[in-house]
């Protein structure tokens, strides 16, 4: 346990005694963790505390480890982010012709996310295979022609983890193991694309009445846009290496971070748009919390089955923040802590209060 950011430390107690936080913080600038805390259970059910090495469900964070992948096998000379998704999706619909691996990766394909389709309460909590989302994507026309609107899209996720096995010939569990979480030591990281145990701690939700246990997960419906487990601890070892260059070259890293939305894409309540990346966002995000900051930040949210996630750089003073609940309903809390996290840690004022 680290605590060496005090007004955070001191205000996570009190959310976590009065029952309002569960779950773990890592904060680290440079290569000193400067933040390592958890709170509250594993399970209540079975009365076991959350540990440092607790392995949570990332959801949505999962989408950079996809787009990772396949910037990765762009290095390797198998494909190219500029490639038709019909190159390697056969036999593809006539539709999708236009669609390159970069609308995919940038929610600019067109294809429409898994929610937004018609029987979306059976899919949810159907498990299935990357074939069997592949040909359920198939069926759906295109919400707009490719790159002419960006809207957020999981199924643009689960063709790009089903590129990544066609272009590496490998199932796409092992290649993220022997690609990534192998040579980085992540040993407490995986996919849970079978339900099975990987060692998992319960994820909640708030209901009126009360803590309820949200154990049907079903993560193979979010293969390549959300099934990633992982602790604090591993995390900050992907961060370092994505962010410092050990993980793909200078021409890939800056395509992940660019922004792919159209120029004329809104701006978001009331606030200047997120730059539109390969599975990762950027925004100064203290603009929405008081006092304000206006540090640009790297991040995304991740939020399904029980979890709700939020994982943060700010690239010229590297720091990292690292916020996982194992609520669901711990939104508004989490970005809070998140940005007091990051306040703190760059000297800047403490933020108390959300506007949003």
């Amino acid at each position: 346990m680290v605590e060496d950011l005090p007004q955070l430390a001191a205000r996570l107690d009190r959310e976590a005694a009065a029952g309002r936080f569960m779950g773990g913080v890592l904060v680290a600038r440079g290569d000193r963790v400067l933040f390592r805390q958890v709170y509250g259970k594993a399970n209540y059910g079975q009365d076991q505390a959350l540990k440092l090495d607790s392995r949570f469900r990332l959801a949505s964070i999962s989408k950079q480890f996809t787009a990772a992948a396949i910037l990765r096998l762009q290095d390797e000379g198998k494909l190219s982010v500029s490639d038709p998704v019909c190159k390697w999706i056969q036999p593809c619909p006539k539709a999708w012709e236009p669609v390159r691996i970069s609308h995919l990766l940038s929610h600019t394909s067109g294809i429409p996310d898994l929610m937004a389709r018609p029987g979306w309460g059976m899919r949810r909590t159907t498990p299935a295979t990357l074939d069997e989302l592949t040909e359920d994507s198939k069926r759906f026309g295109l919400q707009f022609p490719p790159g002419t609107k960006v809207r957020y899209d999981n199924a643009g996720f689960n063709l790009a983890a089903a590129i990544v096995e066609k272009a590496s010939g490998r199932p796409y569990d092992a290649y993220m193991h022997d690609t990534f979480f192998s040579p980085l030591g992540m040993k407490d990281s995986g996919l849970d694309l079978d339900g099975g145990d990987h060692g998992l701690i319960m994820g909640y939700a708030n209901f009126p009445g009360g803590l309820a246990a949200q154990p049907n997960a079903n993560t193979s419906i979010v293969a390549g846009a959300g099934a990633v487990y992982s602790t604090l601890d591993d995390l900050l070892v992907w961060q370092r290496a994505l962010h410092r260059g050990g993980l793909l070259k200078p021409s890939s890293y800056q395509q992940m971070l660019a922004d792919h939305a159209p120029a004329d894409t809104p701006m978001e309540r009331g606030h200047p748009r997120r730059d539109w990346g390969y599975g990762i966002f950027a925004n100064r995000l203290g603009d929405q919390v008081r006092p304000s900051f206006q540090d640009r930040q790297i991040y995304h949210t991740g939020s399904w089955g029980g979890f709700r996630n939020l994982m943060l750089y700010q690239p010229d003073a590297d720091v990292t923040v690292i916020v996982l609940s194992n609520n669901y309903h711990l939104r508004d809390q989490v970005f809070l802590i998140s940005q007091q996290a990051m306040a703190e840690a760059l000297g800047r004022d403490f933020p108390t209060t959300l506007h949003r």
